[in-house]
């Protein structure tokens, strides 16, 4: 995998097909980006609640919000059903980004491409949005027009451990390619393979992953958390948003 955007609404772009497994002309999930296809994900969603602090007239107000997103760390199991939108790379016919940082319209992606049945198009739609990101989903085109040309170079990155092993049951939590905190992955490890674990391994265990160049190690200057990330074969052209 070389991205992965949650909480992405898909809308028709009006080209070819509508939008199959949802009420009107749009779609809740996942997007993925692999060295041959875009993938939108609906299966296998999770919802989740946050409390978010902003300042406000010199105060603090709190909100929530919740957000609907897929748990995907095996795309070979992702299901071709109703709602779920495989688009191969060499398919594409434009891709293009749109929306700024910073601006007013959210970040979108909107993909072309070409199927037995004509051109299709869809809009992908930024929903998670903040000051903190350094990528959105508009800085995904240049990125997908390089694979499909040919010209995107891919680092070729150490074999992940088994996950008969910590780090590799580590490796398969951070599939998504998200960045997490020490505590949100051993909870995310305990409840996925039914274990109890000490937290010191577990950040024995990462910095080992970091060492060996499988993920990136992150202190946060600010609260002094460390937040590790699974590195990509993208390398510099990494699309993460942190």
């Amino acid at each position: 995998m070389l991205a992965q955007e949650q909480t992405v609404i898909m809308r028709s772009s009006g080209l070819g097909k509508e939008i199959e497994g949802g009420l009107g002309r749009e779609l809740e999930g996942t997007l993925l980006l692999t060295n041959r296809q875009v993938i939108f994900v609906t299966t296998h969603e999770k919802e989740e609640d946050f409390t978010v602090r902003t300042g406000f007239l010199g105060g603090y107000q709190r909100y929530r919000f919740r957000f609907v997103y897929a748990d995907v760390d095996d795309i070979k199991a992702i299901p071709r059903v109703p709602g779920n939108l495989f688009i191969p790379v060499v398919a594409i016919s434009s891709v293009t980004g749109h929306g700024a940082k910073g601006g007013l319209e959210r970040p979108s992606l909107e993909v072309k491409w070409n199927d037995a049945a004509g051109e299709q198009g869809r809009v992908f739609i930024e929903k998670v949005e903040g000051r903190s990101r350094r990528k959105n989903l508009n800085d995904w085109a240049p990125v997908i027009e390089r694979l499909k040309s040919g010209d995107q170079k891919l680092l070729s990155l150490p074999k992940p451990p088994s996950t008969e092993t910590l780090e590799g049951k580590i490796m398969r939590i951070l599939a998504d390619v998200q960045r997490k905190g020490l505590y949100t992955i051993e909870d995310q490890v305990e409840t996925a393979f039914n274990i109890k674990l000490d937290p010191d391994e577990v950040q024995k265990a990462c910095d080992s992953l970091a060492t060996q160049g499988l993920v990136k190690r992150e202190p946060d200057s600010k609260s002094g958390d460390v937040y590790y990330q699974k590195l990509t074969p993208l390398g510099e052209n990494d699309l993460s948003d942190y």
